[in-house]
């Protein structure tokens, strides 16, 4: 039986399985291993289940309301959901380890994905919406599973653990998009819209992710490296709760990472939303839609091993800035490219991908540094709570942004905000804050 991390926390003396964790390097290593192994399997269907519904939620959405102005309303309640789905995936991992948790948000983003397409059968609007907040908690969950690649991680492994957990989404996330047309056919033949054929892919992908978790995520990783932590701990008022909080987080670490990684998502989140209407406007079928996001999502989570040596390396600030120059070229590419230029159009999306990346894996690896496991996975949700909410911030906008103005607008607006992020780094850096 798995214990819960508070049950861990609460006690000096171990179960004899988890006392061989702790007594054990080369156990701790294997399980490291293993649970990197499990997250990998489970982030390729994972993936599938976000990039196929990221496609088409807007498109499906303009479709059944008529108006392009809500186009942004999909984006917008799926990260709602992701962030409501944070708190919650955060705090039952803390409660009772990270299978729980990630298993819980991928099963509900399953059912959201049904939802979906019960609501297109329907042609239900509320029923869209709620369906479409459900189906968020499977991208939190395909989000925070980088945690848990890094829980068993040492100190100069982080950055690139989490990496490792992110670039198996790759495969599933390029393959979703570029399948929205087969699924388009598919759901045609049993008569469900054709928008709503990839939100199929979506349901089946999230649940098999969710029952790979739950099923192998053993032992929990988070629980074990809770109590492997504790074990080093000569204090006993942190064994016992006394000034809990603050002995266990460095404030300022978790703020430079949580603004890093918010910036880096609004700015994508209002770009990518409107990507689907403005070339839909000129010309663009589905099928191109598809390629240009597929290569979106790609450099999204195919550079992560990479980013992650190099944030490991570098530093998580110099990762940061190059986050920040990153979304800057996106931008104003995106912004004056040539109406209806595929090879430019797709540029800017990769490198809208790029910095994304870039921006969470430095900010990931920063929050890490910034807590004990303790209090890891209960402060790892809130950030993303903000982060969700940040994408929802982004997408809702981006549709009237788009509607009284231009996508170039909206690109050349995401360029000059993503400057926001050298005052953070000057901030960090002019008065460092003492480790943990």
């Amino acid at each position: 039986m798995t214990m819960s991390a508070k049950d861990t926390n609460a006690s000096t003396h171990q179960p004899i399985w988890l006392q061989e964790y702790i007594d054990s390097p080369e156990r701790q290593i294997h399980l490291y291993k293993k649970t990197l192994r499990i997250l990998i399997l489970s982030q390729i269907f994972g993936g599938a289940g976000l990039g196929a519904g990221i496609t088409v939620g807007a498109l499906l959405a303009q479709d059944m309301l008529g108006t392009e102005n809500a186009a942004g309303i999909p984006t917008a309640l799926f990260t709602l959901g992701s962030a409501g789905a944070a708190l919650l995936i955060g705090r039952s991992s803390q409660r009772f380890g990270r299978r729980a948790g990630l298993a819980g948000g991928f099963l509900a983003g399953g059912l959201g994905a049904i939802g979906v397409i019960i609501a297109a059968l329907t042609n239900s609007i509320p029923l869209l919406f709620i369906s479409l907040f459900i189906y968020g908690a499977g991208t939190a969950s395909n989000l925070q599973a980088r945690y848990a690649g890094t829980d068993l991680a040492t100190d100069k492994q982080r950055a690139t653990a989490a990496s490792m957990a992110m670039v198996s989404t790759t495969l599933g996330a390029v393959v979703g998009p570029n399948l929205v047309n087969r699924m388009g056919a598919f759901a045609d033949s049993i008569g469900v819209p054709t928008l709503a054929g990839p939100f199929i892919l979506s349901a089946a992908a999230f649940i098999i992710a969710g029952l790979f978790i739950l099923i192998l995520l053993r032992p929990d990783p988070l629980v074990v490296s809770t109590a492997i932590a504790n074990a080093k701990k000569k204090d006993d008022s942190v064994q016992t709760g006394t000034n809990f909080k603050n002995a266990t987080i460095n404030k300022k670490g978790v703020v430079v990472g949580a603004v890093i990684m918010i910036l880096t998502q609004f700015v994508m989140a209002a770009i990518m939303t409107m990507t689907p209407i403005h070339m839909g406007h000129h010309g663009h079928g589905l099928g191109e839609v598809g390629l240009v996001i597929g290569f979106h999502i790609a450099a999204m989570y195919l550079p992560s091993p990479l980013t992650g040596i190099l944030v490991d390396k570098l530093g998580r600030i110099t990762m940061a800035v190059a986050s920040g120059a990153t979304l800057l070229a996106s931008g104003l590419v995106a912004a004056f490219t040539p109406v209806g230029s595929m090879p430019l159009l797709t540029l800017a999306l990769v490198l809208l991908g790029l910095g994304w990346n870039f921006g969470l894996i430095s900010g990931t690896a920063l929050i890490i540094d910034s807590t004990h496991p303790s209090v890891r996975a209960k402060t790892q949700g809130s950030v993303d709570v903000l982060f969700a909410l940040s994408g929802a911030a982004g997408g809702g906008v981006s549709g009237m942004v788009v509607a009284h103005s231009s996508f170039a607008a909206l690109s050349l607006s995401g360029a000059i905000l993503s400057l926001v992020l050298i005052p953070v780094v000057v901030w960090s850096r002019k008065s460092p804050s003492k480790e943990l």
